[in-house]
């Protein structure tokens, strides 16, 4: 069998502080990517001139896209995904540091899980100065027990709509997926995206339960597991909860016209992933008309949500209850 060849698809904005460990940590792989593609999204710190010094000792392919204009996170990695050329596509954040043998684990699962459209691991966390702390990533966002049984035994796309723990910095999928993911929905994080498009299309997710990255946690990051104190929780639960509805919501709404146009007839469970994905939206736009109304009148939509079964199926449960009936 022909080893399959993988691009690194790297973003970058002012990234000059933490960026020097992670170009390392890949050209220290067992198994060197075929190349490594970074899109750089304008940054005015020495982010450039690293990536520059570092394309010129690399022992593979460095491909440098600079944006004229700043375009956000979601549509750089769109770019960075779609000028990949290998079989296989390694996202990649700016801040982590990759295990050396990241790339050759991740290889290896693909070639025994011909099945497999794209994988996952998890991560240790470190915090600024790279000491490591006592939690996992997915401890962090919550791919333990019950969560990590119904995504590998049960419908990954119901898991994947009740909670999304596929984190990008430590995503690879199939290059097969770009033609049907792209362009990605101005709604959802990218990698939510992937994850839960290439899941309904039975191009499935696997999990690798080994610690392949050294996920950073800093206050500069767009994304992050940071654990959060009662006073952000409650700030956030405030201001965000009707937001992420509606944002899900038209995340979903894109996510249901592409699912029409890269349909497999051969997929025997696609009309009941259509309908679970339709009962998801239709339990976020109940949540924003909560959240848009006041005192008693929102009991009555939580309660009819709470009899469906729909906070348990795709919402945090009880707590989500809780958030909608006071916040």
């Amino acid at each position: 069998m022909e080893e399959l060849s993988t691009s690194v698809a790297l973003c970058t904005y002012n990234g000059a502080q933490f960026l020097p460990e992670q170009l390392e940590s890949i050209a220290a792989q067992t198994l060197l990517p075929a190349e490594l593609v970074i899109c750089d999204d304008g940054s005015s710190d020495q982010t450039i001139s690293i990536i520059q010094d570092f394309s010129r000792r690399a022992s593979f392919r460095v491909r440098v896209e600079i944006n004229q204009k700043n375009v956000g996170s979601t549509r750089n990695f769109e770019k960075a995904i779609q000028l990949c050329r290998g079989d296989l596509i390694a996202l990649c954040d700016q801040d982590d540091i990759w295990h050396p043998e990241k790339l050759a684990v991740i290889t290896k699962s693909f070639e025994e899980h011909a099945e497999a459209g794209y994988v996952f691991s998890d991560a240790e966390l470190i915090d600024e100065s790279g000491r490591p702390s006592c939690a996992t990533l997915w401890h962090s966002v919550g791919f333990t027990g019950s969560a990590k049984h119904e995504f590998t035994s049960s419908s990954q796309v119901a898991a994947l709509l009740k909670r999304s723990f596929v984190t990008g910095a430590t995503m690879c999928f199939r290059a097969t997926l770009v033609s049907a993911a792209v362009p990605f929905s101005e709604h959802l994080v990218h990698d939510y995206w992937i994850s839960v498009l290439a899941s309904s299309v039975g191009e499935s997710g696997l999990p690798i339960p080994q610690k392949l990255v050294s996920y950073r946690q800093h206050r500069n990051q767009q994304i992050g597991a940071r654990r959060k104190s009662i006073r952000e929780r409650l700030a956030m639960l405030r201001t965000v909860n009707s937001d992420e509805c509606e944002r899900a919501r038209r995340g979903l709404e894109d996510l249901l016209k592409r699912l029409h146009m890269v349909r497999k007839p051969a997929l025997p469970c696609h009309d009941l992933i259509l309908h679970l994905i339709m009962e998801k939206a239709e339990h976020c736009d109940r949540r924003v008309a909560v959240h848009r109304s006041h005192g008693i009148s929102r009991v009555v939509p939580i309660f009819s949500e709470v009899i469906n079964g729909r906070y348990v199926r795709f919402s945090n449960s009880w707590r989500s209850v809780i958030a909608d009936l006071c916040f």
